[in-house]
């Protein structure tokens, strides 16, 4: 008699919700084997049992054959007794023990189901919740382990015959598609519209989505439910409403999200390459920010778009559409004609988190929109789009939300249970056990009391997903941070570590690209506002850091911060403070001066010689505002880093390769005597001398990104020839600007050194939680059994500083 063998595999990652147990079905009955497949919190379990060839077989290449959405990390199988029997099954889900799975995040439409959605002949033809395994909502209808419909929003909804039957078909593309519906079993779009001094109400009698592209035809607002939240969105090629829009959110002049019917609509308007083209495309549909045709440049558009789109801005953020709903928006083959493009934006106001609960969209959105589409399906999870680029080929990602999270990022060393809080802009959170960590979804900024809600509610989401139960806490030192407050609030009885920002942003590109910490590196951090060790507000940092400690190896040289957030908006006022800083005249001839009312000027200039509410700032970002202003191009910041942005786009704009601005430098004598110190003072007299004589702004702008990317490698060589550190991590959000990160990284690579750049992890506040997470698990007291912890020893010559 033939020998029979039994084997039990355990297969580990984002298997469930991504067919991987009708592939492992579809696997073993080919083979001829019995046995069943189950979901578990820790993945999927299968037994086998057969020829011990066939066995084997089934066992071989598991991952390398999986589903197109399944990610494996691990497959575990070992010899179990014979049972017997025929037949292979997949057996109900077991519940019961830490989750130990990994959930896939939302996936764009497939073609598959794109196909039908058009298709006449098909019974979800036009149906708006169209899906399959291959994509459609994860993430964001998840309400708890293993992923079975019984765990989903899509609980409520039964399904039809027709459905139940695809769904325990193997052969099925719908097979245990949690999310499978029809027209016949929901859910269902309606389309509800504004009325003066009345609730919203439906138009009896229209088709939703007939109803929804003739309001924004007109030029209307309308609320639209997404898969993580409301997007508000109108004809993008309408001034009027784009205007309004802007108008009613409270937007200032930040940039809008755009979405484009498809690729061809996108490159009429902007510039698109073939990684760009690929992410546009991909299973992920981020909003991808591309630099924007000159106006005369067409590109074959018909169509003007909107200037009040992106004000003054180098890129447009284009997505293609990602749901069923989006599809339909824009019209099928037939349709009537409609908007090509939408402005399509989170719905909210500016600085409150996404909308997600119908109820609080009618009340919280009816003074934005005119109209709300929306649908009966419950969002469990909000999750705002992701943004990202292209720098040198590669993606750079400037904000991680949907269709990344909440897939975690491999650690180079295990850490124990933490919860880092992130920062208190472009917040995020991160947990982590083992060589895992989880970066959250972008959760918004923490100044709006809704947004912390919204944290603590992520919060506990991703613990009950992830059976992370965090015994150690990490958040910022600034002690004004309400991040750092509600990690103190949360932490209870659990140790808390606070972590430097700039420490956590070079952490956080240390462990982005898998190092040990076991050697530090050079880090260059700039950004805005971080909270420095003596208490000034830093941001222009060369730090020689691993994750257990760093070193200040150089800074800007401090100037004041007149009226703290003041001088953020008015970006003359930090103009002013470092033209008096450098000893040069604030006359009338020079742009920052006269864009000052003369009252404020007068009251500035005893601020500054009082020294009164005047922090002291190395901040980079600051710089980039002083310059911007200096040179004419943004005297008013009415969002984040928009004078730095603006001073790229004119930088975009210049001809030549010039040397660029110098600063000066303050080298001490030895390398204990502190640190080095960089002066912009020589480079403002350039600059002053350059918009006196009447250089165009342009030229200007690309002389200082010019000079502050030789300062870079000046500084860095410097360490080099110090410390004997040939290895460079760029990070902080100044390096989201792509035409300084692209130059610093030629000019450090032609000098011989590996350079670190953020890719899958923001480079600005995003990524914040990822570095303080590591850098709390190296300050753990058992967190490095077999190395003892080292002291000045491999960073000569400095004061290091711990976690």
């Amino acid at each position: 008699m033939e020998a029979v063998q039994r084997r039990r595999v355990t297969v580990r990652g984002v298997v469930q919700g991504v067919g991987f147990r009708p592939y492992l079905y579809t696997r073993a009955t080919g083979l001829g084997l019995a046995g069943h497949v189950t979901n578990t919190p820790e993945g999927v379990v299968a037994e086998v049992e057969g020829a011990p060839a066939a066995v084997s077989r089934f066992c071989e290449h598991l991952a390398a054959d999986a589903p197109p959405l399944a990610v494996v990390d691990a497959v575990d199988h070992h010899e179990v007794p014979v049972a017997g029997g025929a037949g292979f099954t997949i057996i109900a889900s077991r519940t019961g023990g830490p989750a130990r799975t990994l959930v896939s995040p939302d996936v764009a439409t497939c073609a598959d189901c794109l196909a039908e959605l058009a298709d006449p002949a098909d019974r979800r033809h036009r149906h708006p919740f169209i899906t399959c395994t291959h994509c459609g909502p994860r993430f964001t209808i998840v309400t708890g382990l293993p992923y079975d419909r019984a765990h989903t929003t899509m609980a409520r909804f039964p399904m039809c015959p027709d459905c139940a039957r695809e769904y325990g078909d193997p052969a099925d593309r719908r097979f245990h598609a949690q999310p499978v519906a029809c027209p016949a079993c929901g859910p269902r779009l309606t389309l509800l519209t504004a009325r003066t001094g009345r609730p919203p109400c439906q138009t009896p009698g229209e088709d939703p989505i007939a109803g929804a592209r003739r309001l924004l035809a007109a030029g209307a607002i309308l609320a639209v439910k997404g898969l993580g939240g409301y997007h508000l969105a109108c004809d993008a090629t309408q001034p009027r409403a784009v205007a309004e829009l802007r108008r009613r959110k409270a937007r200032g002049d930040k940039p809008f999200a755009l979405m484009a019917r498809d690729v061809r609509d996108a490159e009429r308007y902007a510039h698109v390459g073939p990684e760009e083209r690929a992410l546009l495309e991909g299973g992920v549909r981020p909003v991808v920010l591309l630099r924007r045709r000159a106006a005369a440049d067409p590109g074959g558009a018909s169509v003007v778009l909107a200037e009040g789109v992106a004000p003054r801005c180098p890129d447009l953020g284009v997505m293609l559409p990602y749901t069923p709903v989006h599809h339909l928006l824009f019209g099928l083959p037939g349709d009537p004609p409609g908007p090509r493009l939408l402005v399509m934006t989170s719905g909210n106001l500016s600085g409150e988190p996404i909308v997600t609960d119908d109820e609080e969209a009618l009340e919280r959105l009816a003074g934005l929109a005119d109209g709300w589409l929306t649908h009966d399906r419950p969002i469990q999870v909000p999750c705002d789009d992701s943004v990202v680029r292209v720098c040198d080929g590669e993606t750079l990602t400037v904000r991680r939300a949907r269709g990344y999270a909440p897939l975690p990022m491999t650690l180079p060393l295990p850490v124990p249970a933490i919860l880092a809080a992130g920062g208190d802009l472009k917040n995020t959170f991160c947990l982590g056990e083992g060589h895992r960590a989880w970066l959250s979804a972008h959760i918004g900024d923490m100044d709006d009391l809704s947004t912390q809600y919204a944290l603590e509610r992520a919060e506990r989401q991703l613990e009950s997903i992830t059976g992370v139960r965090p015994a150690l806490l990490a958040a910022d030192r600034h002690p004004g941070y309400r991040s750092a407050r509600w990690a103190r609030r949360t932490a209870g009885t659990r140790p808390l570590v606070r972590v430097q920002h700039h420490h956590a942003h070079i952490a956080s590109a240390l462990a982005e690209h898998g190092l040990d910490g076991e050697h530090p590196v050079i880090g260059v951090a700039f950004d805005g506002t971080g909270y420095g060790d003596d208490g000034a507000v830093w941001g222009g940092e060369v730090l020689l850091a691993d994750y257990r400690g760093y070193t200040r190896f150089a800074h800007l040289a401090y100037v004041p911060l007149p009226g703290g957030d003041a001088a953020v908006h008015r970006p003359y006022r930090m103009a002013l403070a470092h033209l008096r800083a450098a000893g040069l005249a604030r006359t009338p001839d020079l742009p920052c001066v006269a864009a000052c009312p003369p009252g404020e000027l007068r009251v500035l200039e005893r601020q500054l010689e009082r020294g009164l509410n005047c922090v002291p700032t190395s901040s980079m970002g600051r710089l980039f505002d002083a310059v911007s202003s200096l040179v004419g191009v943004c005297h008013h910041a009415g969002y984040e880093a928009q004078a730095a942005i603006e001073l790229e786009a004119a930088a975009l704009g210049a001809s030549g390769d010039g040397p660029g601005y110098a600063f000066g430098l303050r080298v001490p004598e030895c390398s204990g005597a502190g640190p080095v110190v960089a002066d912009p003072a020589p480079l403002l007299t350039a600059v002053a001398a350059d918009v006196r004589a009447g250089t165009q702004p342009g030229l200007i702008a690309a002389g200082f990104h010019a000079g502050v990317t030789a300062l870079v490698a000046e500084l860095c060589a410097l360490a080099r020839e110090r410390h004997g550190l040939d290895t460079v991590a760029l990070t902080g959000g100044v390096f989201a600007n792509t035409l300084l990160s692209s130059a610093c990284a030629r000019a450090l690579r032609a000098c011989g050194f590996t350079v670190l750049r953020h890719g899958r992890v923001p480079p600005n506040d995003g990524g914040l939680s990822l570095g303080q997470l590591m850098v709390a698990a190296a300050a753990a007291p058992d967190r490095h059994p077999h190395h003892p912890q080292r002291g000045e020893a491999h960073v000569p010559g400095g004061t290091r500083q711990s976690a």
